[in-house]
Order: structure tokens, then C-alpha cells, then sequence
């Protein structure tokens, strides 16, 4: 039998925000939050960013890795098709990463908001095939920790 060639990996974060569970959501939820926390930021060059949050929906990000890394001048397409949302409590989207044209990666996102004492806490869950090339389980799950910090700063800021 030959090596598989696609990983399997699922990982789970759980986050508390300060914040009402609405106001959590709202930042999946509104384009031009979910835009500030997802896709800007230090290292990338956003081109492409559209949103349409409905279930069937379609989110498409397009971006070039920037700075002095390894990475710098790759294109990343983040494409995402909305599964299910419950108002302020689920978003579950399917979505692929493709790196300079080459599929790395199939996901399958859950996104949970919960009250609690002082605010909401939200549960992310990821169940993802890397294939050939992919950044892998333990990147995946980092960045997804880097994205939720954004996410955090955003609430705070706005």
C-alpha cells in the first residue's frame, strides 16, 4: 500500500471576548469587520475581498504574502461557501486554500458563540485534508490563534 497522500487533522479553540455574543457574531457577520480582522494585516497585500453571508453564500480572499519571510510574494485564495448560520450563534462554511495556483488544503469550520459571565466565548472548531505541499496541522492551528487575536483587537477597537 502506498503513503496516503492527504493529512487529516482536527483541532478545537475556545476564546473568551469581553463582548456580548452579537457583538462576536457581528464581526463574521459584516463584510468590512470580518475583512479588517481576517484578511489585513502585517505580511499580507489583500487584492480580493468579497463577502455574501448567507447560507450558500460565497466568501473569496485573495492575497500576496508580503515582507522578509520565506513565504514573501505567494498567493493565497481563500474560497468559502457558507454551510449554516444560526443569528448570533453558529457559522459553519466549507473552504479551500490554494498557494500560487496549487490546492493545499479542503476545511470544514465551525464557529460556536456562547454567553458567559463578562461576555461570550467562542468555539472554533476545524476539521481539514492537507494535501501535497500544505502548510500542515500545527500551522494551520497557529494561524488560526493569530486570526482570533485579530479578531479580539477588532472587537476591542470597534
Amino acid at each position: 500500500m502506498s503513503k496516503p497522500t492527504v493529512t487529516h487533522s482536527t483541532f478545537t479553540i475556545n476564546r473568551f471576548y469581553p463582548h456580548p455574543p452579537e457583538k462576536v457574531f457581528a464581526a463574521f457577520s459584516d463584510p468590512a469587520r470580518k475583512r479588517r480582522w481576517f484578511a489585513e494585516g502585517d505580511g499580507f497585500e489583500v487584492s480580493e475581498f468579497t463577502m455574501d453571508f448567507r447560507v450558500g453564500g460565497v466568501e473569496t480572499c485573495r492575497f500576496r504574502m508580503s515582507g522578509d519571510t520565506p513565504v514573501s510574494g505567494m498567493e493565497g485564495v481563500n474560497d468559502t461557501v457558507y454551510q449554516d448560520i444560526v443569528q448570533d450563534k453558529r457559522v459553519v462554511l466549507a473552504y479551500t486554500m490554494t498557494i500560487n495556483g496549487a490546492r493545499i488544503s479542503a476545511s470544514l469550520s465551525t464557529t460556536e458563540f456562547f454567553p458567559a459571565e463578562g461576555g461570550s466565548n467562542l468555539l472554533f472548531t476545524e476539521q481539514v485534508a492537507f494535501f501535497e505541499n500544505a502548510d500542515g496541522p500545527a500551522m494551520r492551528e497557529a494561524g488560526f490563534q493569530e486570526l482570533l487575536d485579530q479578531l479580539g483587537k477588532e472587537l476591542d477597537a470597534h
